[in-house]
């Protein structure tokens, strides 16, 4: 992985699945625009983090940017990632664009045939709710895994709570 906060992002993401995401990223950059680079802008979030980002535009300032409550989104279990792109500009840097980092284009659609050729599900093909920018692994729902949470099955791994998958 070419971006050092992807790198960090990743190492909090559910043990069962960080390997994948690191590999999965690293095969996309393989391939992808060589001036650009992947970044996981979100990966594990906290329920408390979830419940105030439902509360933002509801009782809270700002915008309605999620209709998921705590406990209702993959990536309170850490398995979901959102991503968005890097531009190398002239220094070799990695740079974020407040537009064009968003584009789903044929760099994205060589990342998401990659994530879903291995089990993961994009965001971009919902039907309701489009979320271009996330990937989550199929085969764990959020229910299932709030069922788990909610009756203690869980660990401990770096001081954060998990489900048992």
């Amino acid at each position: 992985m070419k971006d050092k906060l992807s790198q960090d992002r990743v190492l909090l993401l559910h043990p069962k699945v960080k390997d994948e995401v690191k590999l999965l990223i690293e095969q996309a950059e393989a391939q992808i625009d060589q001036n650009l680079a992947i970044r996981i802008v979100m990966g594990l979030r906290t329920i408390d983090e979830q419940n105030a980002l439902y509360a933002q535009g509801r009782t809270a300032a700002g915008a309605i940017v999620t209709n998921a409550k705590g406990g209702q989104s993959t990536h309170n279990y850490g398995t979901a990632i959102d991503i968005c792109f890097l531009f190398k500009d002239a220094n070799g840097t990695y740079q974020y664009d407040d537009k064009k980092s968003w584009l789903v284009g044929p760099n994205h659609k060589i990342l998401q045939g990659i994530m879903k050729a291995n089990g993961w599900t994009w965001g971009g093909d919902w039907k309701t709710i489009v979320d271009t920018p996330h990937f989550e692994k199929t085969m764990y729902s959020w229910k299932t895994m709030k069922q788990q949470y909610d009756a203690g099955d869980v660990f401990e791994y770096n001081k954060i709570k998990y489900v048992n998958l």
